[in-house]
C-alpha cells in the first residue's frame, strides 16, 4: 500500500517539493494537491511579464493539467482547505470534500498587506499577487486611464511597469526616500528613479495614504500630506506576510510563519510545511532559491533520505527589474565598522558597490551591470580576504586576475 501524501498549495514551493519526490521515489506515495485557483502550477516570477503583455499565461504554467494525470496526481483545482483534523489525519476544503493523508505537506505561500484604510473595499483596489490580479489590470488599462501603485519595492515596480505596458498613467506611492530599499542603497535608488522617470513613471516620495475616495469604485487618493490624486486603480505592493491561518487554526504551531525544523517538519511530525508560510529558525522567506532548497530538504526526509538539513544561508537577490539588471547582498548599506568601494557611471546607468570589513566583502550592490555578482557573492560567503585585489576589485574579475 502506498502511502497517502496530501498537499496543500498548488504553488512554486509544494510543487518543487512533489517534482523533488518523483525524482527520489516516484512510487512512494500516492498524492493529492489542493489549489485555490483554477490552473495546473504556475511561475508567479512571470506574472510581471504578462502583465507588461510579454508573455502569455499559458506559457508560465510550470505543471500543466496533462501532467498531473501522467504522473498520476490527483489534483483539486479552485478547492481551498478550511480545516485540517491533525487527530484523524485527514483535510476538508471549503465545499465539503475530505480527503485523508498519512503525510501532509502545507504550501500556502503568503497573503498580500493590504493598507488598513477608509475605501479599502472599493472596486479597482486589488494587490499583485496572481493571475487572477493580473487580468483585473489589463481588463482595467483598456477603460481607464490613471493608475496609482502604492509601495516602491520590487512588486511595485513591476506592477507600475506592467500598467505603463498597458497604455496607464502610473504613479508609484512610496513612503521614503529609497526605492527598493531591500536590494538597493539610496545612490542605486536615485538612478533606478531616474531610469523609470525617463520612460514615464511619476513618483510620490515620502508620501503616505490616508484613504481611497470614491462611491463604488476608486476615483481618488488622499494622501497624509494633504494632496488627492485621481486613480481608477490602485494596486497595494506594501508586501506580503506568511499565510498561517489554516495552520494556526488547525492546531499547527506557529510564529510569524508555520514553525519548522531543519528538515521542514512542523511540530507534528506527520506534518511538513514550505515556502513562504515557513519560519525556520526566525526566519521567513519570500525569495525562489531558499524555497527551492526546502524543497530538496523536505523531499529527501520524506522518502527516508533524512541525511540534508534546511540551513537559512546569506541569499544573494539577483533580479531584471523592469529590464534593468540588479544584484544585491549581505550588509550592503554598510556601518561604523565598513568602508565601501564604489564605482559610478551616471551616463551608462551603472553603479557597484563593495561594503568591506575587515578586508573581507560583507556587502554587494551592483546597478545596471551584474556580471561579476557571483564571483563578488563567493568571495563574500567563502569570506576571502580581499586586499591584494582592493585597486581593480570593483572592475570585477577579469581586471583582478589580471592584476594578480
Amino acid at each position: 500500500m502506498k502511502e497517502k501524501l496530501v498537499l496543500i498549495g498548488n504553488g512554486m514551493a509544494g510543487m518543487r517539493t512533489v517534482d523533488e519526490l518523483l525524482k527520489r521515489s516516484p512510487d512512494k506515495f500516492e498524492i493529492t494537491v489542493f489549489g485555490a485557483e483554477p490552473y495546473g502550477n504556475y511561475n508567479r516570477i512571470m506574472l510581471s511579464p504578462v502583465l507588461a503583455g510579454d508573455k502569455k499565461l499559458s506559457e508560465i504554467i510550470i505543471n500543466d493539467l496533462q501532467w498531473y494525470q501522467d504522473n498520476n496526481i490527483t489534483l483539486h483545482t479552485g478547492q481551498t482547505i478550511t480545516q485540517i483534523d491533525q487527530e484523524n489525519k485527514h483535510v476538508m476544503t471549503d465545499n465539503g470534500l475530505s480527503t485523508d493523508y498519512d503525510r501532509l505537506i502545507i504550501a500556502t505561500g503568503s497573503v498580500p498587506v493590504m493598507l488598513d484604510i477608509a475605501g479599502k473595499e472599493l472596486e479597482g483596489v486589488i494587490s499583485f499577487r496572481d493571475i487572477n490580479d493580473v487580468n483585473v489590470m489589463i481588463k482595467t488599462a483598456k477603460t481607464h486611464k490613471n493608475a496609482i501603485v502604492i509601495g516602491g519595492g520590487l512588486l511595485g515596480l513591476e506592477a507600475a511597469n506592467g500598467l505603463m505596458s498597458q497604455g496607464m498613467n502610473v504613479s508609484v506611492v512610496h513612503r521614503n526616500n529609497t526605492l527598493m530599499s531591500q536590494q538597493l542603497d539610496q545612490e542605486a535608488a536615485d538612478l533606478m528613479r531616474a531610469e523609470l522617470e525617463a520612460k514615464g513613471m511619476h513618483f510620490l516620495m515620502n508620501h503616505h495614504t490616508k484613504a481611497l475616495l470614491g462611491n463604488q469604485r476608486v476615483e481618488k487618493v488622499r494622501f497624509k500630506e494633504g494632496l488627492e490624486v485621481e486613480a481608477d486603480l490602485v494596486i497595494m505592493a506594501i508586501g506580503v506576510r506568511p499565510n498561517i491561518q489554516l495552520a494556526k487554526a488547525s492546531g499547527i504551531q506557529c510564529d510569524r510563519g508555520i514553525l519548522v525544523n531543519d528538515s521542514l517538519q512542523t511540530f507534528t511530525p506527520t506534518i511538513y510545511a514550505v515556502g513562504e508560510c515557513v519560519q525556520h529558525r526566525e526566519k521567513t522567506f519570500g525569495l525562489v532559491a531558499p524555497l527551492f532548497e526546502q524543497a530538496k530538504v523536505c523531499a529527501n526526509h520524506l522518502v527516508g533520505m533524512a541525511m540534508s538539513n534546511y540551513e537559512s544561508n546569506v541569499t544573494s537577490t539577483q533580479l531584471k527589474v523592469t529590464g534593468i539588471a540588479v544584484f544585491s547582498a549581505g550588509n550592503f548599506i554598510g556601518d561604523e565598522n565598513t568602508e565601501s568601494i564604489v564605482f559610478k557611471d551616471s551616463a551608462r546607468h551603472i553603479y557597484k558597490k563593495l561594503v568591506l570589513q575587515d578586508n573581507k566583502i560583507v556587502g554587494i550592490v551592483l546597478y545596471g551591470e551584474t556580471t561579476d555578482g557571483i564571483w563578488y557573492f563567493s568571495l563574500l560567503t567563502e569570506k576571502i580576504d580581499v586586499s591584494n585585489l582592493r585597486n581593480n576589485i570593483i572592475f570585477g574579475q577579469h581586471h583582478s586576475e589580471q592584476q594578480d
